[in-house]
């Protein structure tokens, strides 16, 4: 089994710890992004998997590319040239303040590319499953273009296709992302997060209990729209910055039933990754033959240890998953 992913990687830099941007003159430099995201936990769960994208050929993409391939990802599908990479500033959030996301990604070679730079046939060849996100989408027209060949390809070889909507305000609009998108669902096997396409939840109800009815309501609506085999959503509660309660649903349209994960009570070293966490967990455990209920058990304990970690990437493995869905929460030393 191979996963492909398309997206853009970026360097992200944030201040020691809780600081502020206005209060340091140090920054940790790492990598980032949805797409990128997904494949390293993949790579960790011993999976195949490959990402694509588009990176300069100066020394800052050969360094992206460089520590890509040292988690285990696949590069050789990267396009390769282009002027910059993409970059983005965290500031991360604690107590009641929240965390903060400044972009500086204008005219990085992938928002740059133009969609026949992807050789399609050639990336997707031993493929058996497909992800991209809202992000990629959302960054210029031929990056629409580059995902609709991408899907329609993957449909044509019988390839699983996954997508996340990340809507990203800072990218686009909500009505645009949700006019563009909808051009795309029709290709898609397993909606994550589709909250953009003006079907209103409400997302708790009385006891502040998450409104799972409502949810599989909406997912059910999705299908009906889009023709989705199942539809995903990570349920978070933020107390704080730095607790949250996570949990998710998943509906099959096939069976007409959805499961419901267990919840987790979460202190945040680092929340940003969570997400793409989840959708690493559920691609590989439907690609592992999971049923609907293991599988959103996996993706939210996946989540869930991703917050306990530094940085974007998800390093947990996959037997420290199952630990956790087994009830292993303690956080009590391994010796």
């Amino acid at each position: 089994m191979k996963v492909v992913t398309f997206g853009e990687v970026m360097l992200r830099f944030n201040p020691e710890g809780y600081m502020r941007i206005l209060q340091t003159n140090k920054f940790e430099a790492t990598l980032a992004g949805s797409e990128a995201n997904v494949s390293v936990s993949l790579a960790n769960y011993g999976m195949d998997t490959s990402f694509v994208t588009k990176l300069p050929t100066h020394e800052m993409g050969n360094f992206v590319v460089n520590e890509m391939r040292r988690t285990g990802v696949d590069m050789s599908d990267t396009v390769r040239g282009g002027a910059r990479v993409g970059l983005f500033f965290l500031e991360k959030g604690a107590s009641q303040r929240a965390s903060k996301v400044i972009y500086d990604r204008a005219g990085s070679a992938i928002a740059t590319a133009s969609a026949d730079e992807f050789d399609w046939e050639k990336i997707l060849k031993d493929a058996t499953w497909f992800h991209f996100t809202g992000i990629t989408v959302a960054l210029s027209d031929s990056m629409i273009e580059a995902c609709l060949q991408a899907c329609k390809k993957a449909k044509e070889k019988g390839i699983t296709v996954s997508c996340d909507i990340n809507y990203r305000s800072q990218l686009w609009s909500r009505e645009k992302a949700g006019a563009v998108m909808a051009k795309l669902m029709p290709y898609v096997d397993l909606c994550i997060n589709a909250d953009i396409f003006g079907i209103s939840v409400e997302h708790f109800k009385e006891g502040n209990k998450f409104n799972v009815e409502g949810y599989v309501s909406a997912a059910k609506e999705l299908v009906h729209r889009f023709g989705f085999k199942k539809v995903a959503v990570t349920l978070r509660n933020s107390i704080t910055a730095d607790r949250n309660i996570l949990g998710g649903i998943i509906y099959d349209s096939a069976s007409d039933t959805f499961a419901v994960s267990k919840e987790y009570d979460v202190h945040i070293v680092d929340r940003v990754g969570g997400g793409d966490a989840f959708s690493g967990g559920l691609i590989y455990a439907l690609s592992n033959g999971y049923s609907d209920k293991e599988a959103i058990e996996f993706s939210v304990a996946a989540s869930t240890l991703k917050h306990s970690m530094e940085h974007d990437f998800n390093n947990a493995t996959v037997d420290e998953v199952k630990s956790l869905v087994s009830g292993d929460s303690t956080g009590r030393i391994k010796r």
